[in-house]
């Protein structure tokens, strides 16, 4: 028989079911978290590496991207149509991709295929084939996808931000590279980044599904066992945002212009984060209560919409939001933006406000565990935030535990700063401006 340590057991609730979360090390010393549930005879596995973007080479941008979106274009004896028609065959959902700072993995498969599920997906980290019809296929398609960014004003303005907001640092590039640099990625290259970063000790993994702990940790060796012991990341330089106060204005012919802005964030770990969550919440966070979306497009009618969310890096963390609006109401706009951020971090939020957040965050939390594949997804996020496996089981009691004081106190800290804009499209009234304007 095989040993397994299993070396934590939480409980917490997902409608209709009941689950508990197991830290578990395979015989190789594999660690990864687990779910069992046999509600659908179903498996997922979340993976991650991490590495990102932020490993590729500065005149080689787009290599990560292009690298994880080509390991399923062929593996070990199998070339890209056959790899793809095992798993049509048995249903085998396997995607891969890129960001700033991660690979990231989701295998879906019926409980039946599960061997051949993990098999390929074996494959495709441990003996990717980089043939060369299959990397062309990818970067003209990445080149088609670069040239449609080209002209869409959301893309650009998302890649300006950056880029002003993280000059002459990985942050700042894009994730996708650019022509220039995809035109120079060789199979070589995407050969040594994935010996680089998909790697043993950079790995985090969750499995949730219709298979027991013992079975699970066989595909897990099984599966990452051959990968090397360590990964060779070159360092990140340290990063701090630049920018603020600054305006760019990009000239696009559109109807609507597109409007970014952000500031400063708060690293995952701040003790200070979880009341700066809620006060993001309630200043533009994914509801319709929030201030913003209320004083922008209840009381104003300028947008559509408009939102804010909190990012985190290892080096930096930025509060980003957006918004599109009419040409001849963007000055409006950002000055409305501008006003309730200034009112947030000199008032705070309201009692009210604040008891509302709390509730909406407690509740619509369980929208994140309702698939398997979410519950994958939330146990790899909480071994990469160093979060504890009883997070969920804590969760709430850190909202509640929030005090008017605190999100007053953290508001003055995360909004006192001064944005960064970027504008894409023919604003009137608004000029760029530099930093500290």
């Amino acid at each position: 028989m095989m040993s397994l340590i299993v070396a934590a057991l939480v409980a917490f609730s997902i409608p209709a079911r009941a689950a508990k979360i197991e830290r578990v090390v395979s015989p190789t010393g594999i660690e990864f978290w687990f779910v069992r549930d046999a509600t659908v005879p179903l498996v997922a596995i979340e993976f991650d590496f991490r590495g990102g973007a932020v490993q590729d080479p500065g005149d080689k941008m787009g290599l990560a991207e292009m690298t994880v979106s080509t390991l399923d274009e062929g593996a070990g004896d199998l070339d890209s149509t056959a790899f793809h028609g095992r798993m049509e065959s048995k249903a085998i959902e396997l995607r891969v991709r890129a960001d700033r700072e991660h690979v990231r993995g989701t295998l879906r498969t019926l409980k039946e295929n599960q061997d051949e599920a993990f098999d390929l997906l074996r494959l495709a980290l441990n003996e990717p084939r980089f043939d060369t019809p299959a990397v062309e296929r990818i970067r003209a398609q990445t080149v088609a996808s670069l040239q449609r960014k080209s002209t869409d004003p959301n893309s650009i303005a998302n890649r300006n931000w950056w880029a002003s907001a993280f000059p002459n640092h990985p942050y700042g590039r894009p994730v996708s590279g650019i022509l220039e640099s995809v035109a120079r990625i060789t199979p070589d290259d995407m050969r040594d980044y994935a010996r680089r970063v998909l790697a043993r000790d950079n790995l985090k993994i969750g499995v949730v599904g219709d298979v027991d702990a013992e079975t699970a940790g066989k595909l897990i060796d099984r599966t990452f066992g051959k990968l090397p012991a360590k990964a060779q990341l070159k360092p990140v330089p340290e990063a701090k945002m630049q920018g603020l106060g600054g305006r760019t204005v990009v000239d696009l012919n559109v109807p609507q212009a597109v409007v970014n802005f952000g500031g400063r964030g708060i690293a995952r770990n701040d003790p200070d984060f979880m009341t700066a969550y809620i006060i993001n919440h309630i200043l533009g966070g994914g509801s319709f209560s929030s201030r913003l979306y209320r004083e922008v497009r209840e009381v104003r009618g300028l947008a559509y919409g408009v939102h804010t969310s909190l990012m985190w890096f290892e080096k930096a963390a930025v509060l980003i939001g957006g918004t599109a609006t009419r040409a001849d109401g963007t000055a409006e706009t950002i000055d409305v933006v501008e006003t309730e951020f200034r009112r947030m971090a000199a008032d705070g939020p309201t009692e009210e406000e604040l008891a509302k957040a709390k509730t909406y965050l407690k509740g619509s939390f369980a929208l994140n565990l309702d698939t398997s594949t979410k519950i994958a997804s939330q146990l790899v996020q909480m071994q990469i935030d160093n979060l504890g496996i009883d997070y969920i089981e804590r969760r709430s009691a850190m909202i509640d535990a929030v005090t008017l004081a605190d999100t007053h106190r953290v508001a003055k800290r995360l909004l006192d700063g001064g944005l960064l804009v970027t504008i894409v499209g023919r604003p009137k009234g608004v000029t760029a401006r530099p930093p500290g304007g």
